[in-house]
């Protein structure tokens, strides 16, 4: 099935940038580019039922790409890119916990242990109000073993 474009991009040439990301860890020519493409809805204000499956197969798809970049680019020490991609990753999926213990790792790698407390405290209240369950043990655990360091 051939889809259509996202606000004008070849939806196929953003599928296969992020799927190098996700299968070889391959890093984008263009980051900012393929980032901010990846922000994108599929077709968000289609209505069409038969959409229901391809968006969610694109958000996994581009939620996957996202961190696994942001990951590359922290374990590089390129921490601002990696903060930035890790957040749009948390734009598209705001309870997602990978993408939030990335934003954790990133500012523990940068030494901000603070600011990483204080994520992780935010995420917490969010998992709470929203759906009244508390972070996984490994991302307490992160949290944790930054305090006690």
């Amino acid at each position: 099935m051939q889809l259509a474009p996202i606000v004008g991009v070849d939806l196929r040439l953003v599928r296969e940038s992020a799927q190098r990301i996700v299968t070889d860890g391959a890093p984008p020519p263009e980051r900012e580019e393929l980032v901010s493409r990846l922000r994108d809805e599929l077709l968000p204000h289609w209505p069409d039922e038969w959409l229901t499956l391809e968006r969610e197969r694109w958000d996994q798809l581009r939620l996957h790409a996202l961190e696994g970049l942001a990951e590359r680019l922290r374990r590089e020490g390129k921490y601002l890119d990696a903060y930035q991609t890790a957040l749009t990753a948390t734009q598209i999926d705001p309870i997602r916990e990978t993408a939030q213990r990335i934003l954790v790792e990133i500012q523990l790698a940068e030494g901000n242990r603070a600011c990483a407390v204080k994520r992780y405290q935010e995420y917490r209240r969010l998992l709470r109000h929203e759906l009244g369950v508390e972070p996984s043990p490994l991302m307490t655990r992160l949290v944790q073993d930054a305090i006690s360091a």
